[in-house]
Parts: C-alpha cells; structure tokens; sequence
C-alpha cells in the first residue's frame, strides 16, 4: 500500500501549515487504505482534505478568474477498469474532486459546469463560499499592475493531486486545481484532462501533474510518463518526459508510481511541497 500526494510545483517554498496540511491529507487517506479500502477512495479522501483546507490552489482556497468567480476543475482515473471522471469549470461547489467521483459512475464522464452543477446539486454537494476581502483584494492588485501570466506562473501553481496503491494491486490518480490567478474565464488547463494531468493504469502505473497546463497538454504529459513505465523505472520515466517538456518551455511537477509500489516525485520548479506514506509511517517534505 502507497499514498503520495503533492501541494503543486513553484518558487514560493510552502509554510509550515501547507506541510501540515499534506501530512494528514496522507494520513487520512492510508487509513482507507489500511482498512482494505481501494485506492480511488483514498485519492479522493487526500485531496478532499486539500480543497477543505484552503491553503491550496483547489476548492475552497482556489483562485479567482478575471471576473472575480472561482471556477474549479477536478479529475479522477482508476487503474483497474480505466474509469474516468472530470469536471471542468465547475462554480459554486466546494469539492470538485467528490463530483468528479460521481461523474465516474455516470455515462457521460466529462463534463463542464452547467451540467455538472445540475449532478452536484442533484448528490446535495456542499457549496464554495463566496469569496473572501483578502482574495479580491489580491486579484484587485493583479488586475492594477496589469501582472502577466508568465509572471504569476513564477510564483507557485499550487494545483493539489494525489496516487496510490491499494492491497488489491489497483492504482488511481486525481487531481484538483482552481487554475491559475486572474486566467481569462473559459480558460482550461491540464488537471481535468486525462491523460494530460493525470493517468492511471495497472499494467503501468499512475501519474498526477503540475505546472503549465498548456504545455503539459501538448505532450500529454501523464499518460506519455506512464508508457515510459513500460520500460523503466518512475524516476527514469519522470526525467525523460520533464526534459522534453523543457525543451518546449514547459515547467512541472510530478508524482509517479509504478505497478510495483516504487515511486517517485520530480519537478522542473523551485519548490513542490509533496509526501508519501507508507507502512513505516508519513513523510513530507
């Protein structure tokens, strides 16, 4: 059994309670996994914690669009059976990473927010607050100084996301993210695509990215990690897709985990507060 969840790649170190945070999203996630449950649950317990807790770029701490509204994306992937779920711009919800988790059940399983809120308002998901002074305040700023994106990508992306391990040898991955400061509205980044920001596959391994969402697409950077898992380890598959993706003028993060259990976490940043737990116990760094 193994968890490993990441807080998002950048260049501003995270606190104390981001670090905090991340330790008992991983803890609350091995208990599922230490009471035999599967790996999706315990992917879609971490992260719910990490929307919750905002302190991260996802559910309740996500950032505002242009027009001041929180639109937030989520996605989830199983290994077993490859099923999918994936809001895109979804409002009002605090938890896109639980809608997701509906979506998966249904046939349809990518959708954006005006049928999605339709399913979550359907399932009684809880909503977003609305914004605080101290967000709008910021965006208020951002909008002044007439701030780049390439200069917000600078900071940190934050994007939360998370894989593991089950007893019965299933993998998952999810991620969740409220995109980047002050985007123009309709923008979409990686984390809701699959295969983008996220894959999963038994056979393979699974993958949750961070970073520049408009490059990590063009290389589907999730699911070309996982292929390169057919022949190397996590961190030689991790390393040989980042440096393409730096060629292109991309930058991210990444967590890997292969079939095996073995892993790895990898990013092109400064920074990427991440941590994994095991039998041994939780490590964060």
């Amino acid at each position: 059994m193994l968890l490993v969840v990441h807080g998002g790649a950048g260049n501003r170190r995270p606190t104390k309670n981001v670090l905090k945070k991340l330790s008992e999203s991983l803890q609350e996630g091995y208990t599922i996994l230490s009471k035999n449950g599967t790996a999706l649950d315990a992917v879609v317990r971490s992260i719910t914690i990490l929307e919750d807790s905002g302190l991260f770029n996802a559910g309740s701490g996500g950032n505002l669009q242009l027009d001041g509204v929180r639109r937030l994306d989520a996605s989830l992937m199983e290994g077993k059976d490859l099923k999918t779920g994936s809001v895109i711009g979804i409002e009002g919800i605090k938890n896109p990473i639980g809608l997701a988790r509906i979506i998966m059940d249904l046939p349809n399983t990518m959708l954006t927010n005006t049928g999605a809120r339709k399913i979550a308002e359907a399932n009684n998901l809880e909503p977003l607050p609305e914004p605080d002074k101290e967000s709008l305040a910021r965006l208020a700023e951002i909008k002044k100084k007439g701030t780049e994106t390439v200069d917000i990508y600078k900071e940190c992306f934050s994007t939360v996301g998370a894989v593991a391990l089950d007893t019965h040898g299933n993998l998952a991955a999810g991620s969740s993210t409220g995109g980047i400061q002050a985007m123009l509205p309709g923008r979409v980044g990686d984390s809701p695509i699959i295969g983008a920001g996220i894959y999963a596959e038994n056979s393979m391994g699974a993958v949750a990215c961070t970073g520049k969402g408009e490059y990590i697409i063009r290389l589907s950077l999730a699911k070309e990690i996982c292929m390169n898992l057919r022949t190397g380890s996590p961190l030689f598959a991790a390393r040989v897709s980042l440096r393409r993706l730096l060629k292109i003028g991309g930058n991210a993060g990444v967590i890997v985990m292969n079939k095996k259990g073995q892993f790895t976490i990898l990013h092109t940043t400064r920074c990427m507060p991440s941590g994994y737990v095991n039998e041994r116990g939780v490590v964060v760094k």
